[in-house]
């Protein structure tokens, strides 16, 4: 998988490059917040966006700045996700999560400074004004009510339901939490380019699913040293997932079915899509 290492890695210094020229004017603790909650990921949606730009001849210079949007959201969304008011983690990419290495007021404005700048990156990307347009009103619908947080708010109506989810449930709760900004980065692409979606909807759909997925095995299977956050919450609290709905076969059959599908639907580019199938095997084979 060279080809999507290097790419994963190219991905991760565009960011932080980007990250590194927005914070530059900024001093203080609040930037500190910021960029230490963004160092330390794999920058898989970045990576996507980036991926799906070059697809349709966009190149970094123009969609690096969507790179770093879906970036800073994504780890905006983690900051606020670790407070003690909703999963109360301590450990984040193998490092004190922004509430402990700091407090929680700086944690929930580091969080809302991030969200912030997602925007105003897009504002700034290397497309005409319709495109950024599309991009910045989809990026909000992906991380709002109907998106992201939608799904986390089932998430913890779920915590204190009488009873557990459906696979269905579940599935449309993780469409959203967690599906909704790969998919989102996967459409930069073709939003960019005015071309058409639905190869890389499908695509982006698949793997978000097969991504959740992957993350409930490994709150069963994974090591916290490896992993970065801890495992087995998921048991421990009672909370329904793949895993427990499916079995632990059952969930790793249906992550491969589902990786199976997003390669299927990158037939349309043909082996120019190659490091796109590397990146959805990845997702069922990571160890954090």
């Amino acid at each position: 998988m060279a080809d999507f290492d290097d790419a994963l890695r190219q991905a991760q210094a565009v960011v932080a490059a980007r990250m590194n020229a927005a914070m530059a004017p900024r001093n203080g603790v609040l930037k500190d917040a910021m960029t230490y909650a963004l160092e330390g990921g794999k920058a898989l949606r970045g990576f996507l966006a980036l991926e799906s730009a070059a697809l349709h001849g966009i190149g970094p210079g123009q969609a690096g700045d969507a790179a770093l949007a879906i970036e800073a959201l994504h780890a905006y969304s983690l900051i606020h996700d670790d407070l003690p008011c909703m999963d109360d983690d301590d450990l984040r990419r193998g490092k004190p999560t922004v509430h402990c290495k700091w407090d929680e007021a700086i944690a929930v404005l580091a969080g809302d400074a991030l969200q912030t700048l997602a925007f105003e990156a897009l504002g700034d990307l290397g497309t005409d004004d319709v495109a950024k347009l599309r991009l910045i009103r989809s990026l909000a619908q992906a991380a709002g009510m109907d998106g992201m947080i939608g799904g986390q708010m089932l998430d913890i109506a779920a915590e204190t339901a009488t009873t557990p989810l459906t696979l269905e449930q579940i599935i449309t709760l993780q469409n959203g939490k967690t599906g909704a900004l790969i998919t989102w980065s996967c459409l930069v692409g073709p939003r960019m380019a005015a071309a058409d979606e639905a190869p890389l909807k499908a695509y982006g759909d698949a793997l978000g699913l097969a991504f959740q997925i992957a993350d409930d095995i490994l709150d069963v299977e994974g090591d916290a040293a490896a992993v970065g956050k801890a495992v087995r919450k998921d048991d421990a609290a009672g909370k329904a997932t793949f895993v427990s709905l499916l079995g632990l076969d059952g969930a790793k059959s249906r992550a491969s079915e589902l990786v199976n599908m997003a390669c299927d639907a990158l037939n349309p580019y043909g082996a120019k899509a190659d490091t796109l199938r590397e990146a959805a095997r990845f997702v069922i084979t990571r160890d954090r």
